[in-house]
């Protein structure tokens, strides 16, 4: 399952963070983690921060971790900041997908850019 959203004016250091923390509150836990920032071509005071999370929980045997979700974040605080939520549902269950979705709701749901 992949959920895509788009947010106007939302830093995107935050949103990372916040999906990270969200996730680890049901259940998995951060494997791959890297945050990083680029200045603008046009405007080398204005950033734009790309972050990549890999999200993992225990196999059937508990000894090992299998990545259940990889999280992209890429945009700038002063701009739209897009979220890309790549979910292995037979290892992230729909119940808990559904949590983290309203998670993250609402948190930023007043910052969503909806689709027209």
């Amino acid at each position: 399952m992949q959920i895509r959203k788009t947010y106007r004016e939302v830093n995107p250091e935050i949103l990372y963070d916040e999906i990270r923390d969200f996730a680890v509150k049901h259940g998995a836990s951060v494997g791959e983690n890297k945050m990083e920032t680029y200045s603008q071509a046009a405007d080398s005071s204005s950033f734009i921060t790309r972050g990549t999370l890999t999200l993992t929980v225990p196999d059937a045997t508990a000894k090992t971790q299998k990545e259940c979700c990889r999280v992209h974040v890429v945009g700038s605080a002063r701009g739209e900041t897009k979220l890309m939520l790549d979910i292995d549902e037979r290892l992230f269950p729909s119940e808990k997908v559904t949590a983290l979705q309203s998670d993250v709701d609402f948190i930023f749901g007043g910052y969503e850019v909806k689709p027209a």
